[in-house]
């Protein structure tokens, strides 16, 4: 990180430099530490530069001309995730920065550094990558700025973008360049994108094909079925054997693995042509369409390339990168690791280290699909797993090297806690496979759901000399979880430290549907499971469930019905996530074009999806989910009566909230709703009103009313965003 640090290396200078919006934290679970510890093996010199004062270029000096390339990443988060809320004001506090400091790093990180970058040196390629790369590798919507973006990469003016898992690409890049190969040369690498001149093409074998032959946004046209066995009528004699009029020799039938064989061929040498920027800025049926087409070559094992113009230029993009095998992943985690942040912040508390200072990273994607999480056009669908042995070697470094160690481990986990090795039966459908989620609207019946290896992988790690007990503090898939009850036995005997977090999202299929999570139905069978169990080992235990309110296709009555269920249920949430849409999720896609981009998309009667954008309405749907806050209740109180549910107001048990008001509580609300009737109007009640854990987010915590209950939970713990 220093030049000092250079000299004690007898380092002359960096092969490559990689610059960070977090603080330069040595442990696999930070990307660049990851990345540079990776390049290291190979035999480079990294140098990173963290966090640095992007208002000139003196930062990105300070450790010299880098041989080869700059690397650049805004860091873990996407930067405005990072720095503002779903409400689009700016956070008080950055996890990923010595003592929470906040305003460490610019908006939109990733331009601003890779220009710094090209002001710095002149000349020397830039590759920029991490989430928010992958995330903005295409024209998208952007929340805070509430337009359409161009692609990061002629914004950045970078040479090269690399999405998803960058290993085998940024080593591959890497050697080339060593090799003396220009980057303006390397084209061929999966998970790249980089621009391109108008109609480029690799070679003379490849065809473009423009997207609304893969979907089309207006009328269907029936396109000929490949497998059928019938010929045209032009070629019936051909199909019979019978020589050509002409006298020619006899067309040989082609059988159906060689038609499927040059299929696969074709295919690989295929580029979708998405509508440009310019088209989908400006119209919302084209954007919808160009992200369900994007999401659709998403599957590395059938992906084709995409294009889309940006001006005079094209912004090229590789198919997605094949998933690392076990034996690479392990590699890839086993790196020597300081596990602790660089030694010149001191004593400083970096807030996200803290939280994953103890936990194991055991896997990586996540096939559930959720339209709100932007995990799978990262990391993507199929799971990726370590070994049981790696992930057993790293808790044995972990007890030994960790200053603070004391026998717990916070977490085994990743994505999900509970989809490692689990895969589909098949190699061949899963290459072929455009479903875009394995579980919804039901569990595909070829994923495999056998939770046996993981756990073998608990009792295991239980049994570390030196392991005094381990919690599972990621998010649990229960609608997995339920199809392996000794599973949840095994979790909630040994593994819950008191609570357990999932994420049910909502009650009502309306919404569901559009976040492509499973009914209530399948959580209410967890809990009973997770109760029983808990009965069986002895222990009070309590599930702490998410939701989020406003999200797209979400009415004010969902938000009503989903309040009841949670005062039924005696849960009261501590805070509240309310919908951020992040760049090129599905439900951003719903928030801005009012669109369903799961279903074909048509000009004329397609589904509209209502967006919650109006600032009071965001309000009213978060007041919904606490209910029992009183400043709250003159909000609620005006919107049950424009919805005609004055009944619920009162002091029943089955009334939502009491008709009277506590001294000197509500007078923001009971402000709100007075300008609002100066002004005649009225919380709205509609579906839409028009003016996002990523899975990033804060979620919602819940307490049960006055302490615990058997549906309340563990008192609140501060969260990482």
């Amino acid at each position: 990180m220093s030049r000092a640090e250079m000299d004690a290396l007898g380092w002359d200078s960096c092969d490559i430099i990689l610059i960070t919006g977090d603080a330069y934290i040595d442990h696999p679970s930070f990307g660049m530490a990851l990345i540079g510890r990776l390049l290291e093996a190979q035999g480079f010199r990294v140098g990173i530069i963290s966090q640095p004062d992007w208002n000139s270029a003196a930062d990105f000096r300070k450790l010299g001309k880098p041989n080869l390339f700059y690397g650049v990443t805004a860091g873990n988060m996407d930067s405005m995730v990072n720095r503002y809320t779903s409400d689009r004001k700016i956070r008080s506090d950055d996890a990923y920065t010595p003592n929470a400091e906040p305003n460490k790093r610019p908006d939109r990180a990733v331009t601003v550094y890779a220009q710094r970058c090209r002001e710095a040196f002149p000349g020397v390629p830039v590759v920029i990558g991490s989430i928010e790369a992958s995330l903005r590798r295409i024209a998208h919507y952007d929340y805070w700025s509430d337009k359409v973006r161009r692609s990061v990469l002629p914004d950045s003016k970078a040479d090269m973008l690399i999405f998803g898992n960058a290993e085998r690409a940024v080593v591959e890049i890497a050697h080339r360049l060593a090799r003396g190969e220009k980057i303006g040369d390397i084209r061929d690498l999966r998970g790249t994108a980089f621009m391109v001149p108008p109609g480029w093409l690799p070679s003379d074998q490849w065809d473009v094909m423009d997207s609304t032959e893969v979907d089309t946004p207006g009328p269907l046209v029936k396109h000929a079925d490949p497998y059928a066995m019938e010929e045209p009528a032009s070629q019936s004699a051909c199909a019979t054997g019978e020589a050509p009029v002409d006298g020619g020799q006899p067309i040989r039938i082609v059988s159906r693995a060689e038609r499927l064989a040059a299929r696969k061929e074709r295919r690989a040498h295929t580029v979708i042509r998405l509508p440009s920027y310019e088209q989908v800025k400006d119209d919302p049926v084209l954007y919808a369409h160009a992200s369900r087409t994007f999401h659709l070559e998403s599957n590395p094992g059938n992906a084709r390339a995409l294009v889309q113009a940006h001006g005079e230029r094209d912004v090229w993009l590789n198919p997605p990168p094949f998933p690392l095998s076990t034996e690479e992943l392990d590699a890839v985690y086993e790196s020597p690791f300081a596990r602790r942040p660089h030694p010149s912040y001191g004593d400083a508390k970096i807030p996200a280290w803290e939280m994953i200072r103890f936990s194991v990273n055991i896997m990586r994607g996540c096939f559930g699909g959720c339209t709100f999480c932007s995990i799978t056009e990262h990391e993507g669908r199929i799971i990726q797993s370590r070994s049981e042995d790696s992930i057993i070697r790293e808790i044995e470094e972990m007890r030994d090297k960790t200053p603070g160690f004391t026998g717990v481990v916070t977490d085994l986990g990743g994505p999900t806690a509970n989809m490692y090795h689990l895969k589909c039966k098949d190699e061949k459908i899963e290459s072929a496979c455009r479903r875009l989620s394995c579980v919804y609207p039901d569990i595909c019946e070829n994923m495999g759901t056998d939770h046996a290896p993981l756990i073998s992988l608990y009792r295991r790690a239980r049994a570390i000399k030196g392991v005094k007990r381990i919690t599972i503090g990621s998010g649990l898939r229960y609608d997995l979880a339920v199809r392996s009850p000794e599973y949840i036995k095994e979790l909630v005997t040994h593994h819950v430290g008191g609570y357990l977090k999932i994420a049910p999202e909502h009650t009502e299929e309306g919404v569901l549907s559009k976040m492509m999570k499973p009914g209530i139905g399948t959580y209410d069978r967890f809990k009973q499971l997770f109760d029983r169990f808990s009965r069986e080992a002895g222990k009070e235990q309590y599930l702490i469930p998410y939701f989020i309110a406003a999200h797209p296709g979400t009415e004010d009555v969902d938000m009503l019905n989903l309040a009841l269920w949670l005062k039924r249920n005696n849960f009261r949430l501590d805070q509240v996530q309310t919908f951020l849409p992040t760049p090129m999720a599905l439900a951003t896609t719903m928030y801005h074009t009012e669109r369903n981009p799961l279903k074909k998309l048509h000009r004329q009667g397609a589904e509209v999806v209502g967006s919650v954008r109006n600032g009071l309405q965001r309000k009213l749907h978060k007041a919904f989910l606490r209910y029992h806050d009183p400043e709250n209740w003159p909000l609620l109180r005006e919107a049950l009566k424009k919805m005609g549910r004055a009944d619920l107001i009162g002091n029943g048990k089955k009334q939502l909230i009491p008709a009277w008001q506590p001294a000197g509580t509500g007078q923001k609300a009971a402000a709100i709703v007075a300008r609002q009737g100066r002004e005649g109007q009225a919380p709205r009640t509609s579906a839409c009103g028009r003016q996002q854990r990523n899975s990033a987010s804060p979620r919602s915590p819940v307490k049960g009313p006055g302490g615990f209950g058997k549906s309340g939970s563990a008192p609140r713990k501060k969260r990482t965003p």
